[in-house]
């Protein structure tokens, strides 16, 4: 699962395996470790919810989506899942959980366990 955060914007890319995983587990967790502490960010279903949350604690990021997403993502045409969070100062958090495609452009990365690229050409 790959975490990118710019300002107010937190966007999950999860692979085929991650999917299929967190739609059978209920959740998905993953750290980047530091020499001073460990960073974690999660993906977690959640019951009674209608939209996507997010909390920041003891430096973990954890996103929760309905339970009721987990049924169909990772069998269906659906990308992804967005979410805009007011905040108490008056800004808002922006999330979005998606599924991780193949890169158009030369990488290094093993991408062998991406979604195909809609917009690559057979």
């Amino acid at each position: 699962m790959k975490i990118r955060i710019k300002g107010n914007s937190v966007r999950l890319r999860l692979t085929k395996t991650e999917v299929e995983t967190f739609c059978r587990e209920g959740f998905y967790t993953n750290q980047t470790k530091f020499p001073t502490s460990i960073f974690s960010y999660s993906l977690r279903s959640k019951k009674g919810i209608s939209e996507m949350e997010a909390s920041f604690e003891n430096n973990e990021i954890i996103v929760s989506m309905p339970i009721e997403n987990l049924e169909t993502w990772a069998s269906s045409s659906i990308i992804g899942y967005n979410a805009t969070l007011p905040l108490p100062n008056g800004e808002d958090l922006y999330l979005l959980v998606e599924k991780d495609f193949v890169c158009m452009d030369e990488t290094v990365e093993d991408q062998s366990d991406n979604y195909p690229n809609p917009k690559a050409i057979n």
